[in-house]
């Protein structure tokens, strides 16, 4: 049974009951960002509970009218909280290799009304997402799974605007009680992985109980092919709301 919940802790009863003017008071002090309910699958709220999203996206900075990819997004349980909180002004590029997982994702958006969401079949060495469009690269529990993790790194760096972050949440091998058996991520194999890759890790959050947020961003000597640093020349392209061929996603290879 799918439980809807209140985005960051606001109740707003159904359009078809509430009086009018309350509806129309709320929806006119509260941002288009707040005033949406989501569904949370079976599942999911005790994963909630132990990455809980509004505090989780406080931490990193999502705002409104960011545009945001998600690697290895899978069936949403994330992706719906980023797409209200940047809003109708922003958009979320999910990400994954499993298509049933995004053909859920999809449907899970039509029925909560969310209409700001992409989604892209990727490929294990490369997300494919759109060049010069992101502000921020976000995965959770996906890190630990990658089997080419640097290749995959390097795949993102076509697609950042200037000074954006990658963010990644995995679990801590002490914390976690996973220990080092592949189903974690010691900060170690991150920061050697993303420096390979061209990264650098400027920040570590340990708030969570079992997972460490590790935020990312290019070191200033990456160059991106042809011989322009990441922080020159054009910060963004338009991102439209058509969806794009995956072949003409990516221009360039991310080769450094």
């Amino acid at each position: 049974m799918h439980k809807t919940i209140p985005i960051r802790g606001r109740t707003m009863a159904s359009q078809r009951t509430a009086p009018l003017f309350l509806l129309v008071t709320f929806l006119s002090v509260a941002p288009a960002a707040v005033s949406q309910n989501v569904t949370v699958d079976p599942g999911e709220s005790g994963f909630n509970r132990l990455q809980p999203p509004q505090r989780v996206m406080d931490a990193i900075g999502v705002q409104p009218g960011m545009v945001i990819g998600e690697v290895g997004a899978g069936r949403g349980r994330y992706t719906i909280h980023l797409a209200v909180r940047v809003g109708a002004t922003g958009r979320i590029y999910a990400n994954d290799i499993n298509e049933k997982d995004l053909a859920y994702l999809r449907e899970r958006c039509r029925r909560d009304g969310i209409q700001n969401v992409e989604t892209i079949v990727g490929k294990v060495d490369n997300a494919l997402l759109p060049q010069d469009s992101l502000d921020m690269v976000f995965m959770i529990l996906t890190y630990h799974h990658l089997s080419r993790p640097v290749a995959l790194l390097k795949s993102l760096i076509p697609a950042l605007k200037h000074g954006a972050t990658v963010v990644i949440v995995d679990p801590d091998p002490d914390r976690s009680g996973r220990g080092y058996s592949g189903e974690s991520t010691p900060k170690e194999k991150l920061q050697r992985e993303a420096e390979e890759a061209g990264f650098e890790i400027i920040r570590t959050e340990t708030f969570l109980p079992q997972d460490n947020i590790f935020i990312l961003r290019l070191q200033r000597i990456v160059r991106r092919p042809g011989g322009r640093r990441p922080q020159d020349g054009n910060r963004s392209v338009g991102v439209g709301l058509q969806t794009h061929p995956t072949t003409d996603r990516i221009r360039f290879s991310a080769t450094i």
